[in-house]
């Protein structure tokens, strides 16, 4: 079977046709601009590219995850201008005729990651992805995870010293949580550089910091850490040592004996693995 799958970022959507990453055909990226616009272009791609025999998206949120709500589907309170209480999966079945599939998009990555990448045969792992904001997901004993709704790990909230960051964080709810410390957004609202290496520093103390609650919490087996911020150099060096060093041995396992390398790692699938776990997504549901 071929599906259609959708990364719906903030930012940008990627859709595609596909079964997999070696069965990819034509991808198409776009900004995210109005809802209006951006599900027209996504409804036109799909349209234009054949059958598909179901839809798959990874959406930024929070949404509406729960079948059985009369918002399910939507986007609800995304502090993204013009795209709070969003219909974005009924919208899509609507006007393609196939059924539609909808988690976020990290828990969609997780998918990707777990069926074809850096988390295969695992059964409890974490995705976590710090771009433009920071988003978590993953896998709890061979399961999505879902809840009350869905992980929310961009909103933990972590030691903010103000001495050595007085920044007041950028996170329209709450201020400094770990996405208004950490995220893309963040570091660009402090008008740092590509070439600060104090704000590297930060930036991998307040990510070792969160990693710290994730584990602690979650009890991941592995972390799959990706997005545009973790693109820099040496990032994810720091940030494991850091996390070793808050660690500070109380978490033995076999998977830790070699240090964090192999625990802490980045996405296999690279920028692909939202949109390869946005059509495993799709297969669920067709």
């Amino acid at each position: 079977m071929i599906y259609g799958g959708i990364e719906a970022g903030g930012t940008k959507w990627v859709c595609a046709i596909g079964d997999g990453p070696d069965d990819l055909g034509d991808v198409v990226t776009f900004p995210t601009t109005s809802p209006e616009e951006t599900l027209a272009r996504a409804v036109d791609f799909f349209a234009s590219n054949g059958s598909i025999a179901a839809v798959g998206v990874g959406s930024f949120g929070p949404i509406d995850i729960r079948p059985a709500s009369p918002t399910w589907g939507h986007i609800t309170t995304t502090p993204k201008p013009g795209w709070a209480d969003t219909d974005v999966a009924p919208a899509l079945a609507r006007a393609l005729g196939v059924p539609v599939a909808f988690d976020t998009d990290v828990n969609a990555a997780a998918l990707g990651e777990h069926r074809w990448g850096a988390a295969v045969g695992l059964d409890t792992f974490c995705y976590i992805t710090v771009g433009t904001g920071i988003g978590g997901g993953g896998i709890a004993n061979g399961r999505l995870m879902h809840g009350l709704l869905h992980p929310e790990f961009g909103h933990m909230r972590i030691p903010h010293d103000r001495d050595r960051d007085p920044f007041d964080g950028v996170c329209p709810y709450h201020g400094d949580c770990f996405e208004g410390l950490a995220s893309g957004e963040a570091i660009r609202a402090r008008g740092g550089s590509a070439a600060d290496e104090r704000m590297w520093g930060l930036e991998a103390e307040y990510l070792a910091l969160g990693l710290v609650n994730v584990i602690c919490t979650v009890s991941p087996e592995r972390i799959v850490i990706g997005g545009g911020v973790m693109k820099q150099p040496e990032l994810l060096r720091l940030v494991r040592t850091r996390l070793c060093e808050l660690l500070a041995g109380y978490i033995r396992a076999p998977e830790l004996d070699g240090g964090f390398d192999d625990y802490l790692v980045a996405p296999a699938l690279g920028d692909r693995a939202g949109v390869l776990g946005s059509l495993e997504l799709a297969r669920t549901v067709a």
